[in-house]
């Protein structure tokens, strides 16, 4: 595969980091600015909804822009983004620094898929948007630990500094390695949208967003939840995120063997429901730290194994229009994240970090009937969208 394509998922992975390095580093960032925890949680509700929002917005705006020089322009602005966060003053400059980050690291998402498929023969499109993906999701797994390590050891203004420094050689190798390329027709916003007059494709979509909003809800605080049930110091903290986050990373490769030996409909069915039931044995398992281990671990992989089964599926229901609807489910990701960030704060404010799970669990069961409702969805119900060929995804 042309290498060029490493370079723009490996800028995804640095920019993407950013999206859930907080994660970790809640209870630092609380305690510095004096604000409370759900509070300092919604850095990343905000940072999730200016992410899905911006980029079909800023991608449209841009249509006409050469794809590199835009491609460094937005570079420059994510490290403008978390120069700011790293000097932030307070809560609420904090705040606008997550949205100025947010959206320029989703234009560099949906760049990077329209550019990796420019770069490709046809037959390895998929392929190329499958590499970009992997950064994508890797940085959503791992931002977590590393932000804890470092916010640990030198602060949680750290991270942020790290994230400026590696996107400078992101930027630098795109600079120095990346052609020019000129713009090309999009799908058109409106279009995308259309695909959604589809019902089985729309609870496909919600599935995610309830699958990611349960998760989100202990995810988002998993550090209050480990410090409060088990009184983990912060070096065993740092060593569960990356057991976690290599549990992760596994359960994707887990969720595409599952999806291609029993396909894709038995395996979603199957991945939500032992998700929900690994949510709810989580505060059950904090009697113990190992039997809590295992229990997260199984929780980790099942979160990233349904992504697989569910783009396949995706494609094999809407065949025509299977790009769109990998950029929708990008989206609809995010608005998840954003949800489940977001309940999580209002839970720890009214009850307990300790009951975050078991909400979680409600919206995870929720996702369980939008996939089953999605399944048996007649075909014949479904308004087709077809999408242009060699259009790219937008």
């Amino acid at each position: 595969m042309n290498f060029k394509i490493y370079i723009l998922a490996i800028a995804c992975f640095v920019t993407g980091t950013v999206e859930l390095i907080v994660g970790g580093i809640l209870d630092l960032i609380s305690q510095d600015l004096n604000i409370s925890l759900s509070a300092s949680g919604q850095l990343i509700t905000i940072y999730s909804i200016a992410f899905a929002l911006a980029g079909p917005i800023l991608l449209a705006a841009t249509a006409a822009v050469e794809r590199k020089k835009l491609y460094m322009i937005t570079l420059v602005t994510f490290i403008i983004g978390n120069l700011l966060s790293t000097f932030s003053p307070s809560f609420e400059v904090l705040l606008a620094a997550r949205v100025l980050s947010a959206a320029s690291s989703a234009l560099i998402v949906v760049l990077s898929i329209t550019m990796a498929s420019q770069l490709v023969e046809p037959k390895y499109r998929a392929r190329a948007i499958g590499t970009i993906y992997m950064g994508v999701s890797g940085s959503l797994v791992l931002g977590v630990p590393l932000g804890m390590m470092l916010g640990n050891a030198y602060g949680w203004r750290a991270p942020f500094m790290m994230i400026s420094v590696l996107s400078l050689l992101a930027l630098l190798a795109v600079g120095r390695f990346m052609t020019k390329a000129q713009p090309t027709p999009s799908v058109p916003l409106k279009q995308q949208l259309a695909s959604l007059k589809n019902g089985k494709i729309v609870l496909a979509h919600l599935l995610s967003i309830l699958m990611l909003t349960g998760h989100l809800t202990l995810y988002a605080y998993l550090t209050p939840f480990l410090q409060e049930t088990l009184h983990l110091s912060a070096s065993t903290l740092s060593l569960f995120y990356f057991i976690f986050g290599i549990a992760a990373v596994a359960g994707g490769g887990v969720g595409g063997w599952v999806s291609d030996r029993f396909g894709p409909e038995k395996s979603i069915l199957f991945i939500v429901s032992a998700f929900a039931v690994m949510m709810f044995l989580m505060p059950l398992a904090t009697f113990s730290i190992y039997v809590c281990l295992v229990v997260m671990m199984l929780w980790s992989m099942l979160s990233w194994s349904v992504s697989p089964a569910l783009q396949s599926y995706l494609i094999k229901s809407a065949p025509e229009s299977a790009e769109i609807q990998q950029s929708l489910n990008s989206s609809a990701l995010h608005v998840g994240i954003a949800l489940g960030s977001a309940v999580g704060g209002v839970v720890i404010e009214q009850a307990s970090v300790y009951y975050n799970a078991w909400v979680g669990v409600i919206f995870v069961l929720f996702a369980l009937v939008c996939a089953v409702l999605s399944i048996r969805w007649r075909q014949t119900r479904s308004t087709r969208v077809v999408a242009p060929v060699g259009e790219s995804i937008s």
